[in-house]
């Protein structure tokens, strides 16, 4: 006698993992929309569509948690989907130059820590370490966030709220000292691995 198991349903095309994806679409139509950095409709749309993908940043993982979501698929691809939205917005806002001057060492901190801490955590896979999220990069995230979204308004946002391009920009270096920091922390803790690995 044969017995039907019922069929799991793929876990690929679940709520958390569908956010992760419309974040993974929302890069390439930020980094089209700032191709014509002087149209204000075209910044605003593209503010609109970060805030979303920002917005999903949090609610994919609220949903994994809540109920029950979480798979091997979401955890790779969500750091990923983060890293790749804020590499691209900020490549962008420093080529139509938003984001100039001494302010570029702070986009140069931010994604340099992204690659720094991405190869850091790949070679603690390997070793079957996790590395949690502190707190302290949970802030960091949402200042980045808040200080790309409003660099992204650009003009259009100065003209609505002046001082709007000033503001971003010190947000943005707040992010930068966060990241320095959470960073050295990630460093840290990863260095210390390795040397007891290497005992």
């Amino acid at each position: 006698m044969n017995v039907v198991l019922p069929r799991r349903r793929s876990t690929a095309l679940n709520l958390a993992n569908l956010l992760t994806y419309g974040r993974l679409v929302a890069v390439p139509v930020v980094v089209a929309l700032l191709f014509w950095p002087q149209d204000d409709t075209a910044r605003w749309v593209a503010v609109a569509v970060f805030v979303v993908a920002a917005i999903t940043d949090y609610l994919d993982g609220y949903v994994a948690r809540t109920y029950s979501q979480s798979s091997a698929l979401g955890r790779m691809l969500d750091p990923i989907a983060d890293k790749l939205l804020v590499a691209a917005s900020l490549l962008m806002l420093c080529a139509d130059g938003t984001i100039r001057g001494w302010s570029l060492w702070a986009a140069i901190v931010i994604l340099c820590r992204e690659i720094l801490v991405s190869g850091l955590r790949e070679y603690l896979a390997e070793l079957k370490v996790g590395v949690p999220v502190s707190r302290v990069a949970k802030w960091k995230t949402a200042v980045q966030l808040v200080a790309l979204g409003v660099l992204i308004a650009g003009p259009a946002g100065e003209r609505v709220l002046p001082g709007n391009g000033t503001l971003g920009l010190v947000l943005l270096w707040l992010a930068a000292a966060l990241t320095l920091y959470t960073g050295y922390d990630y460093m840290r803790s990863g260095i210390r691995h390795v040397i007891d690995d290497e005992r």
